[in-house]
């Protein structure tokens, strides 16, 4: 039987009313968890909205990645506010991007009223109670109003800068092979600067010869990389990249009365290029993957993490990036961390990386336009068949605050699809406002580690002042080589001084990464991972 949602208003018959609860049961019994799950509201059958019928997502499963959908104003915001209540309370960090500031509002207890006691109850919470919860204030670079987080040009590696920058696949090889020639010299790209300097040198008179020797660099390829980068030290690149560099560490923080610590990352002055937000998360993801160790089937996640506009990630993606997308998520979760993506539709997601996602939200979709029809289609072919709705009616009917939901059980099965009326946060369900935030950075233990720029000697220094071989570095710095690419020739020898030792190149589909130790005081261990990034040693 298919159940029409549009009934709400209808005079129910007795008949109807058992029809309605045995429908209501029989998909909410597929939600029942021996476990800790996180509550997402209760099931609604004909526009009738059953209280007893929980819809759930067992922690244990959390780490088996979800997605968030639909069209603006919709619910998807509140929705991930509510996880991340849940997610805190039991005791795991919570990794969120707040592109449009009005995550805020989670580290302040909510407003009760009528409206929200109401749906406190029907959606199954009827103790509910206004919260706030331990929030850490981040910003990309230092002009944010959160404590400020870098990355180095040279741990953030060459696949997700040129996700940055805009290039094409053959200008992302030349910026990977510009990023060896300065790795085999030991030549740290701390900031943009630094990348500039190398550039400028190579395509000059005195680097001809080096140009040359990194194999098929063309000097108009080039030209064009250095452009890209002045464009985007225009935008407020030049805040972002450099030193001290964000520690992934930090994220993996659990208050003191065990709850864990939500980290909420604003744009700062990235808001005119949002493409490098999103790319920066998933340099951190990256970095979580190499030195997080593995965890195997854990009770809950050590870490969820949070793509919002996921669209932004994967528009206009090279190849390479997209794999290592793909790669990450599917294998992060035995590191113990959730990822869920965020978006209007999901066709916003490649397939080989929503067919990674355990847990779906959907709300409301638009079909105003072909093109949403389409979307919509697609949508509905990939839930669970259901004989209790009309998918393809229901995702265009929700109301707001509403989704269509299906999770992985405890035992892995997909749960039945569920029409979910969500729970309210318990937190404010606004910002708390740039003076709020700015107080809440200024207090926090982050601000004294991150807070002032340091500028230390690098490329730019060491080409400027015309000096050869590999610097003598910080030998705890691990200052990693670029992935190998298709038919590179051999890497230059290392500088003389002292011995060195050659690693095997260890192969990857997507991402070939060097390993290569100079072993003298004048070396120091070069090494990439995945996406290029910069290796560290595992904690």
């Amino acid at each position: 039987m298919t159940l029409d949602p549009s009934a709400a208003g209808d005079v129910q018959s007795p008949a109807d009313k058992s029809r309605i609860a045995k429908a209501a049961a029989e998909i909410a019994s597929g939600y029942a968890s021996d476990g800790a799950a996180l509550e997402l509201g209760t099931v609604v059958v004909d526009g009738v909205v059953d209280p007893s019928a929980r819809v759930r997502i067992p922690l244990a499963t959390v780490n088996r990645h979800g997605l968030i959908a639909g069209a603006t104003g919709t619910g998807k915001t509140k929705t991930l506010q509510g996880i991340a209540e849940q997610l805190s309370t039991a005791g795991v960090p919570v990794v969120m991007a707040d592109v449009k500031g009005d995550l805020s509002g989670l580290s302040a207890p909510g407003e009760s009223n009528d409206k929200i006691a109401a749906r406190a109850v029907e959606t199954g919470d009827p103790d509910w109670s206004p919260v706030g919860f331990p929030v850490q204030f981040v910003s990309l670079g230092t002009d944010g109003i959160g404590v400020p987080v870098r990355a180095t040009i040279t741990s953030f590696g060459p696949i997700l800068l040129s996700k940055v920058l805009g290039l094409n696949g053959t200008q992302e090889s030349t910026l990977g092979l510009i990023f060896h020639w300065a790795d085999t010299r030991g030549l740290a790209l701390l900031d943009l600067k630094d990348l500039r300097a190398v550039i400028t040198h190579l395509t000059s008179d005195e680097g001809k010869a080096d140009l040359k020797g990194i194999g098929g660099v063309s000097a108009a390829t080039a030209g064009v990389i250095l452009r890209a980068l002045v464009n985007l030290e225009a935008d407020g690149g030049d805040t972002f990249f450099g030193e001290p560099e964000f520690e992934t560490e930090d994220l993996l923080r659990v208050a003191d009365d065990g709850r864990g610590v939500v980290t909420l990352f604003e744009l700062g002055a990235q808001a005119a290029r949002p493409v490098m937000f999103s790319t920066f998360l998933m340099w951190v993801l990256a970095d979580l993957f190499q030195t997080l160790p593995e965890a195997g089937d854990l009770d809950k996640p050590k870490l969820v993490f949070v793509f919002d506009e996921a669209h932004l990630l994967f528009a206009d993606a090279s190849k390479a990036f997209l794999a290592q997308v793909e790669q990450t998520v599917k294998l992060i979760r035995s590191k113990g961390v959730g990822v869920f993506f965020c978006t209007q539709l999901p066709t916003d997601v490649p397939n080989a990386v929503l067919s990674q996602l355990g847990a779906r939200v959907q709300h409301a979709l638009r079909a105003f336009t072909p093109d949403d029809q389409k979307a919509l289609t697609k949508t509905v072919r990939t839930y669970p068949t259901t004989e209790h709705y009309d998918l393809e009616k229901a995702l265009t009917s929700l109301g707001t605050g509403e989704a269509v939901v299906t999770v992985l059980s405890e035992k892995g099965a997909p749960t039945p699809v569920a029409w979910t009326r969500m729970r309210p946060p318990r937190s404010r369900m606004d910002t708390i406002g740039d003076a709020g935030i700015r107080r809440a950075a200024a207090s926090s233990t982050l601000q004294a580690k991150y807070g002032q720029t340091i500028d230390r000697e690098s490329a730019y220094e060491l080409l400027t002042a015309k000096v050869s071989g590999a610097p003598d570095t910080d030998p705890t710095l691990d200052v990693p080589p670029l992935p190998d690419l298709p038919d590179l020739p051999p890497p230059p020898a290392p500088a003389p001084e002292g011995p060195s030792m050659a690693e095997q190149v260890l192969g990857n589909p997507a991402v070939k990464s060097f390993l290569r130790s100079a072993a003298s005081a004048a070396g120091r261990e070069i090494s990439r991972s995945i996406f290029g990034t910069g290796r560290r040693r595992k904690r």
